[in-house]
């Protein structure tokens, strides 16, 4: 097999990752139209990555945001995003640097976009972490067209709550 001296995988990974970025920029300049919300799952010890040592404690390896109604002050650079969500009822800031992040589901349309972890984010040692049981791999769904587009039922019933919720992403997987 020939040797891929121009990385194509590293220039698509960074392009993609310009697609979260813009996204982002927009909704912190315009906020989100319509129904669109994102999940953002990230490596919650990747260098860059800043969380309170509660939300450290509690998601040792990875985290899920949502951002939909409840986040404020969402700041968003060359290299990371800020955001400030609200966990319990506690406010949190988090900074969460692009290359940390796993994947990126907005499921309004069925979009989503899936990261392998960068040169940094995967030097990251763990070896200090406590063991946590790995969380099934995300599959993202094709954009799917008006026709295939119909309500999904989640095994939970939706709860209300004060704040961000973090989810597992497998709930909005087809059965």
């Amino acid at each position: 097999m020939a040797t891929d001296h121009i990385r194509y995988d590293v220039l698509a990974r960074d392009a993609l990752r310009g697609v979260l970025r813009r996204v982002l920029t927009d909704a912190a300049e315009h906020g989100l139209p319509g129904e669109h919300h994102f999940f953002i799952t990230f490596l919650s010890t990747a260098d860059g990555v800043k969380l309170s040592p509660r939300l450290l404690a509690q998601y040792p390896e990875e985290m899920t945001i949502i951002l939909q109604h409840q986040f404020w002050d969402l700041v968003v650079s060359e290299d990371r995003f800020e955001v400030g969500l609200s966990f319990g009822g506690i406010p949190e800031r988090l900074v969460v640097p692009f290359a940390a992040i796993k994947s990126f589901l907005d499921p309004s349309v069925k979009f989503g976009l899936q990261f392998e972890p960068s040169d940094e984010a995967a030097e990251t040692p763990t070896a200090n972490l406590p063991a946590v049981p790995a969380a099934p791999s995300l599959s993202v769904p094709a954009p799917a067209t008006a026709a295939e587009s119909k309500d999904e039922s989640t095994d939970e019933p939706a709860k209300p709550s004060e704040g961000a919720e973090v989810v597992r992403l497998d709930r909005f997987r087809k059965k």
